[in-house]
């Protein structure tokens, strides 16, 4: 495109120079020509007063000198010979006159008197004007006028250099601008592909800047805004697959604390070692699909919300038979009546089972923990302890992906709870039990303010009754 509008600029320009710089270049040797000759009928002119006094040929030359072509030798008088001339002409030649350098011929003379108006004859190094003029005895003299050629020619050859100077800086220019508006053009176009390329070769990156044409700018936008409706499809579906995969961990906890008590003996060990062998892999899944990918959110149903007393109880239970096998005690408060809460029952189930599951994973066996629900005006709290050793960097552990650095940690299981908390305008905090190891306390806003603006005037109800287990 770039080039096809420079050829196109170019032809038209040169057709424009060239219609119009030949005709103005002839125009201008025209007007040469005519200014010459013009400035040699002017000078011949001069001598029709002395011609109509006299012949006399020291007065003719003295009328010619006093002339500018005149005085510069190019001016010539022929008058003719007269049937009655007085007899003390001396300077008749045969009763003629001829004053200064005759350059005409004498046919060029003839017919000019013949047909009694002037003209203009080739000589050699110019031309001669021939002007007839009338004399006092009646015969018809002709004045000549030398004009050399460079009078004919003089200022065209510069005036034809402007033209072409200038018809050439107006196809430089227009070639110049074309090209430019050409670039302006084609660059957005060529950026737009590239884009496009390296989208489709997987740099989610890739973004085009809005410029050029309003048509390229608009293309740009709707290019943008489909890369970043990808990048958002693609990290989302990363997402779903890491948390489908880290589902998994809970039944594999299972899988690992049982086979731990299946004892001694080749089938044991060989099923203690495809345990390890599948969580690996499971692990492995999550960190594949956590690659190299933009931070989103997948969109939480507010509007399905559950009774969190009834989702803890139901996973309570699950995870009080596997304390018993451990010897673990357990506490569970806070669960003896409804609480209401914007959160779909799934995913606040799959939050628990991420803590819980976390202490099994990371405390040694017998250590206890708990489960407390603190139901609020504005906010339910569910906190989360421990008596295990505690996290050594809880800004750490709550960067999903990043762990806390412990073995088999993926750090996506409290990034899990971060989202289920912040999806109702609340957040996860890690600190100290009163237990001696770790408490994580988990905000879920009930009227999406965050943690900051519920707590001003909040008052936790703290409930203490419930069951303990083991």
């Amino acid at each position: 495109m770039r080039w096809a509008l420079v050829k196109v600029s170019l032809a038209v320009t040169a057709m424009v120079v060239v219609a119009f710089a030949v005709p103005l270049g002839l125009v201008v040797k025209e007007m040469a020509r005519d200014r010459a000759f013009s400035n040699a009928e002017r000078q011949a002119a001069t001598i029709g007063p002395a011609l109509a006094i006299t012949t006399d040929r020291a007065q003719l030359l003295r009328a010619v000198a006093s002339t500018q072509a005149g005085a510069e030798g190019r001016m010539a008088v022929h008058v003719p010979a007269a049937d009655e001339r007085p007899a003390d002409t001396s300077d008749a030649v045969g009763g003629a006159v001829e004053v200064g350098e005759q350059r005409a011929t004498e046919d060029d003379l003839a017919t000019s008197t013949r047909l009694g108006r002037a003209s203009i004859s080739s000589v050699p190094g110019g031309f001669a004007l021939l002007q007839p003029t009338a004399v006092g005895s009646g015969e018809v003299a002709i004045v000549e006028v030398f004009v050399p050629d460079r009078d004919v020619t003089n200022g065209v050859n510069t005036a034809w250099l402007v033209l072409s100077v200038v018809g050439l800086a107006l196809i430089i220019g227009s070639v110049a601008i074309a090209d430019r508006l050409g670039t302006r053009m084609v660059r957005p176009a060529e950026e737009l592909a590239g884009a496009a390329q390296d989208l489709g070769e997987g740099k989610l990156g890739t973004r085009v800047p809005e410029e050029g044409p309003a048509e390229l700018r608009a293309a740009a936008v709707a290019f943008n805004s489909m890369a970043d409706q990808v990048v958002q499809l693609l990290a989302n579906e990363r997402e779903l697959a890491a948390d489908l995969s880290h589902r998994l961990r809970t039944p594999l906890t299972v899988l690992r604390l049982n086979a731990a008590s299946l004892g001694d003996g080749p089938a044991a060990d060989q099923t203690r070692a495809a345990v390890a062998q599948l969580e690996g892999e499971v692990d492995q899944i999550i960190r594949t699909a956590r690659e190299q990918k933009p931070q989103t959110q997948s969109p939480l149903s507010a509007a399905a919300g559950c009774d969190a007393s009834e989702v803890i109880r139901e996973r309570m239970d699950f995870w009080s038979a596997l304390a018993e096998d451990e010897g673990r005690k357990v506490r569970l408060a806070g669960v003896d009546r409804p609480v209401r809460i914007p959160v779909a029952r799934p995913e606040l189930a799959a939050a628990l089972d991420a803590m819980l599951g976390n202490v099994f994973r990371h405390t040694p066996e017998g250590t206890a923990f708990a489960v407390d629900v603190h139901n609020g005006d504005d906010a339910v709290i569910v906190l989360v302890s421990d008596a295990g050793p505690g996290i050594a960097d809880p800004d750490a552990a709550l960067r999903r992906g990043q762990g806390d650095g412990k073995v088999g940690s993926t750090g996506l299981g409290l990034d899990i709870v971060r989202r289920v908390a912040e999806s109702t305008g609340g957040d996860v905090r890690i600190g100290h039990s009163v237990l001696g190891g770790t408490e994580v306390r988990v905000w879920l806003a009930l009227d999406g303010r965050g943690p900051s603006q519920g707590r001003r005037g909040h008052r936790v109800v703290r409930r203490r009754r419930g069951k303990v287990a083991g």
